[in-house]
C-alpha cells in the first residue's frame, strides 16, 4: 500500500436556509426565533436613519427587531446597500445575519439544525485506501467535524474517531474548511 492516498474526494457544506436564532422572546419567554422572508425596516429621522432586522417568535408569533445600523447619517451609506435594505435584499439579509459583530451586538446565537447540507460524492471505501478528502464551506456553518465525517461516510462517530486521520480537533466545531484522511478498517 502506498503511502500516498489513492482517491481525494471533495466535500461542500452548504446553506439551505436561514438558521434559527436563539434568542429569548419577551412574551412567551421561548429560545427560538426566526428572520421569516427576511424584511428590513428603514425608518429616517431628519439626514439620519435607523435600520432594523425584523425577527419573529417561533412559539408565538411576536416580531421583535434587531438593531443593524442607530442613528447613522444617510450619506454614509452606500446607494445599493440602501436599496438591499429598502427592497429587503435576501443576500444582505442573509450576510446580516450570518455578520458575528452582529450577532454579538444583538445578543444571539445561530441554531444551525437544517439548515445545511453536505454535497459528497458517494465513494466506495472498499476499493482504494487510503481516502483523502478536502471540506470545503460555502457558508460559515458551524459542525463538528466528527459529525460531519460520521454523516458523509455512514460511520459511527466511534468509528469515526478511530479511523479518522486529521489534522483539526474532530470534536471542535469549524466553520473553516481542513482535510482529513480516511484509513482501512480492521
Amino acid at each position: 500500500m502506498s503511502s500516498q492516498p489513492h482517491t481525494v474526494l471533495p466535500w461542500v457544506v452548504r446553506r439551505t436556509g436561514l438558521p434559527l436564532l436563539s434568542l429569548r422572546c419577551v412574551d412567551c419567554r421561548s429560545e427560538s426565533a426566526t428572520t421569516g422572508e427576511g424584511r428590513f425596516r428603514v425608518n429616517a429621522n431628519g439626514k439620519l436613519l435607523d435600520v432594523w432586522l425584523l425577527v419573529r417568535c417561533v412559539s408565538c408569533g411576536r416580531t421583535s427587531k434587531l438593531g443593524v445600523h442607530e442613528r447613522a447619517p444617510v450619506s454614509s451609506f452606500d446607494l445599493a446597500e440602501l436599496d438591499g435594505y429598502h427592497a429587503n435584499d435576501p443576500e444582505l439579509v442573509a450576510s446580516t445575519l450570518l455578520d458575528p459583530l452582529f450577532a454579538r451586538r444583538n445578543r444571539f446565537a445561530l441554531d444551525w439544525n437544517g439548515a445545511w447540507r453536505l454535497d459528497a460524492p458517494s465513494a466506495r471505501l472498499d476499493d482504494a485506501w487510503p481516502v483523502r478528502v478536502e471540506v470545503v464551506f460555502d457558508d460559515p456553518v458551524p459542525v463538528r467535524p466528527e459529525r460531519l465525517i460520521a454523516h458523509g461516510l455512514g460511520l459511527s462517530r466511534n468509528e469515526v474517531l478511530r479511523r479518522i486521520k486529521c489534522d483539526i480537533p474532530l470534536r471542535r466545531p469549524t466553520s473553516a474548511g481542513f482535510t482529513f484522511t480516511v484509513l482501512a478498517g480492521d
